[in-house]
């Protein structure tokens, strides 16, 4: 109808127009006949205008009529609506509750989508950025001289520059000493991402000289502010990085966090000084692959033009050093997320929770049609009487469709209230203390176009089911009603339809769910080739303190002696990195007698760890075969190597390991003189690979996690093992922590995936609550009379609520069976988020349909107790 009404305004309004252009012709006629009788010219107009009429004026009062009274019925229509739904507050807020919770699911999901993955590090050069990365997916980081060679030789981008993502470091000023994160950057960084300063300023290309020339460090804006107390006199004042003089030049502006979204450092300091700070060089080792490349591209240059160009000159360097370059490729990825792996595991955690957002959303549509339909079906009596007083279709159906705007409205804005109140949660939580990871989810203008499309066609949509059934309406028997009603009592309805589609997505939802769940509990019970219960871990580097390698080693032995010593303390040693951390390197592995290092000759790559002798038992670590390592395992002794399971067999698969040689790319060679059991090294998810262990005393390294076994408590211990170190060297800063606490940034991926699909299948289950309960008791009290005549004539109560709940409780079984089913299938999706996850599993399998039992009793509950409390002799008084 209000289409129709546009459509004739439109006509009128070129009617109009061609009326004027004929009366002003008119006008212009009886003007000359005035003039010709000697009028002057503004009388002649004047008279002549008057003869006629002004057009415009008519025509001006007649559309802002048209408008006024297009207005007016809309706001009968929304008036309408809102008398509606007041008259039934069960039906209004069970649909608005319905509509907020699909509506609030949808807007955290695309929200976090949106900063995970659309989010750019520089808005003003958005795809244009790249980062350049090897050519194997997963292969992310380059050498300081492969970077410099792809900088000068390249003709695509307008610059190139390198940052190292590193750990901690010492920072010390005059008010104490702090474990800061940072990033090694090259001079040209800040110039390459168009970044200004807040204060001060940032260090250029013109800064570096050589290796250790740039002892400068420009801090983030949330440092300054949390350290400093947002002094603008700080430009200029030293400070000590491990121990080692830098002098601060500049503060980043609050919006810029780095060039790694959620990773955020305290300061970055260049990297020609990185062997001053940590010492190790990698300016001239073209071996060690440490580095992440951006790149701004030129103005017009297209990604796979700079690809192109990037892979000839990864091909003359692949020439010109093939032991380091041997088959080099290059790749541009977006950056922001850590590369290929995170990136990855980023976009299939994300799908499957935007799939599993969207299957609640398509239940609660399903779910309001439902309602719609019913309440359609209740109206019907009413409908079909206006219909018959001469109120036209289009005209109930606009009614029908305000209503649920109204609702969609109402729906909306409230779940874009609990939206916004969990994105502020999120954004200012920190999921790991000791970690830098922020997790900064702003809903910009896009998520709430999202929602506001989603909030009107969520509710729209349902609210135009009636449309079918308001269409074939047969006045006559919608005036009677009873005939008919019973008469279709019997057939498939959409409502069954839809009900059907809700329960197979809740049983779904659910499956996953708890697939999710039993995945986690495997995950925290999952073989992982030591035994984390029980223990304590330090973790610290020496080169905070200002040791050299070689100088740690003696300070670790000293650690080693005084926490031995502490009361119930079991077990104590050392490893650089220890396993699931955040940390570990992989080097390639060589067959003996080898000669030619390239990367293409080696047999595998294996995980490396330095440990000190004990580690075995501190760690809960079998040895299959074999000794373990002693202190006379030290430089006067031939370099020896324990090895996992997985290396043995990939290095020697037809003859025992033990007493057999290896070599490594830097040529040395090794004797393997003990087989450890496999374990997990960087993911839950992984496979089994390879892994080298080499003892300590032969190669010193400043990483530095002490591992602590005792029988004491966890703080105990801790509190112990703090005193021990303090008294050791109190200027060397040590994170302590238990194990199980320590592996909590691995196991975040499957605990995130079990709570957001827990409440998936919550929300999910509500919604499916909602829906059974509603179909049930709409049947019921449609039905009271029949039931009433049922139990005059002395049906069983059973009889009469298997008559009553048929219906509802074969979709349910139906819907259940096929969500089942459909969980199966999705389970592989879920295996690359979760630790062997699979819906093959009892426990799974019979969990879903305890909850969907449940959910049915809970549901048809209430009906079940209406239809048994039906009074014949009430019926009989309401129909005389």
């Amino acid at each position: 109808m209000l289409l129709r009404r546009l459509l004739n305004l439109f006509h009128r309004d070129k009617l109009e127009d061609d009326i004027e252009a004929e009366l002003r012709a008119h006008i212009q006629l009886r003007a000359d006949d005035n003039l010709a009788a000697g009028m002057s010219h503004e009388e002649a107009r004047r008279n002549a205008q008057v003869r006629f009429g002004n057009v415009r004026v008519v025509k001006e009062r007649t559309t802002a009529a048209d408008i006024n009274q297009l207005m007016e019925s809309f706001w009968r229509d929304v008036s309408y609506a809102v008398r509606q739904l007041r008259r039934s507050p069960g039906f209004a807020c069970t649909a608005v509750f319905t509509l907020a919770l699909a509506v609030a699911a949808n807007i955290v999901v695309f929200s976090i989508l949106n900063a995970t993955l659309f989010t750019s590090i520089s808005p003003a050069r958005t795809g244009r950025l790249f980062n350049v990365v090897q050519g194997p997916r997963g292969y992310d980081n380059q050498s300081y001289p492969d970077y410099l060679d792809y900088r000068d030789r390249n003709n695509t981008f307008s610059g190139l520059a390198a940052y190292r993502v590193g750990g901690q470091l010492g920072l010390t000023t005059s008010t104490g000493a702090y474990k800061c994160w940072n990033y090694a950057v090259t001079g040209n960084y800040f110039d390459v991402l168009g970044i200004q300063p807040a204060l001060g300023r940032l260090f250029h290309s013109s800064d570096e000289h050589g290796p250790g020339s740039a002892p400068y460090v420009v801090l983030s804006d949330t440092f300054w502010r949390s350290h400093f107390a947002a002094d603008p006199h700080v430009i200029g004042r030293a400070v000590r990085l491990n121990q080692h003089p830098f002098t601060i030049i500049g503060v980043t502006p609050p919006s810029f966090h780095g060039t790694e979204l959620f990773l955020w450092p305290d300061f970055w300091f260049p990297v020609v000084n990185q062997k001053q700070v940590a010492g190790f060089d990698l300016l001239h080792n073209r071996s060690s692959h440490s580095l992440w490349i951006i790149g701004l591209l030129k103005p017009g240059v297209t990604a796979q033009a700079a690809t192109t160009n990037l892979n000839a000159i990864a091909a003359r360097l692949a020439e010109q050093y093939p032991t380091a370059d041997d088959g080099m490729r290059a790749r541009l990825i977006t950056p922001g997320l850590m590369g290929d792996q995170l990136a990855d595991a980023a976009r299939a955690f994300l799908s499957g929770i935007m799939i599993m957002a969207l299957l609640v959303l398509v239940t609660a549509c399903a779910n309001l049609a439902g309602i719609f339909a019913a309440r359609a079906a209740d109206r019907f009596r009413e409908l079909a009487i206006r219909l018959a007083i001469g109120s036209s279709r289009w005209h109930v159906l606009r009614q029908l469709v305000t209503e649920a705007v109204a609702l969609s409205a109402i729906g909306g804005v409230l779940g874009t209230l609990c939206a916004a109140l969990l994105l502020r949660f999120l954004s200012r939580w920190q999921p790991f203390p000791e970690f830098p990871i922020h997790v900064t989810v702003t809903p910009g203008p896009r998520v709430y176009l999202l929602a506001a499309l989603l909030s009107l066609a969520s509710g729209a949509l349902p609210g135009l089911v009636p449309a079918r059934q308001l269409w074939r309406t047969d006045l006559v028997q919608a005036v009677k009603n009873a005939a008919g009603a019973a008469a279709r009592r019997r057939r498939l309805t959409l409502r069954d339809v839809l009900l059907g589609i809700q329960i197979a997505l809740c049983a779904l939802l659910l499956t996953s769910s708890l697939v999710a769940l039993r995945g986690m509990q495997r995950s925290l019970n999952a073989p992982l080739g030591f035994d984390p219960q029980g223990v304590t871990l330090a973790m610290t580097d020496m080169h905070m303190a200002n040791y050299t390698d070689d100088a740690s080693l003696a300070v670790q032995k000293r650690i080693l002696n005084d926490v031995a010593a502490i009361p119930g303390v079991a077990a104590v040693a050392t490893i650089n990195e220890q396993p699931l951390g955040t940390g570990g390197s992989s080097s390639p592995v060589y067959a003996a007698g080898t000669t030619d290092f390239r990367p293409n000759n080696s047999a595998f790559t294996a995980k490396y760890f330095s440990i000190s002798p004990g580690y075995l038992r501190a760690a809960g670590t079998r040895l299959l075969e074999g000794r373990d390592f002693t202190w006379h395992d030290d430089r006067s002794h031939p370099p020896i190597a324990l090895v996992n399971e997985t290396f043995a067999h990939q290095l020697f698969p037809n003859s025992p390991a033990l007493g057999h040689r290896f070599m490594t790319s830097a040529g040395s060679s090794y004797e393997i003189v003990g087989i450890l059991e496999n374990g997990k090294y960087d993911t839950l998810t992984e496979q089994p690979r390879a892994a080298m262990f080499f003892p300590v005393a032969q190669g010193p390294n400043s990483d530095t996690t002490v591992i602590v076994r005792s029988n004491l408590p966890a703080a105990q211990t801790a509190d112990a093992l703090n005193d021990v170190l303090r008294r050791i060297d109190p200027t060397l800063p040590f994170t302590i922590e238990s194990w199980p606490q320590a592996l909590a940034f691995v196991l975040f991926p499957a605990r995130a995936a079990a709570v957001a699909l827990g409440v998936m299948g919550l929300l999910a289950a509500m919604l499916a609550v909602t829906g059974v309960f509603g179909m049930a008791a709409y049947s019921v009290s449609k039905r009271k009379k029949e039931f009433g005549i049922r139990i005059a004539l002395g049906t069983r109560p059973l009889q009469l609520v298997r008559a009553a709940l048929a219906r509802p409780l074969v979709l349910l079984i139906g819907g259940s069976l096929t969500g089942l089913t459909l969980g199966l299938l999705a389970s592989r999706l879920l295996g690359q988020i979760v630790y062997h996850a699979t819906a093959r599993d009892p426990l799974v399998w019979s969990g879903v349909i305890l909850c969907m039992a449940t959910l049915g009793i809970s549901a048809t509950w209430i009906p079940a107790r209406r239809a048994l409390s039906v009074d014949p002799t009430e019926l009989l008084k309401e129909d005389a």
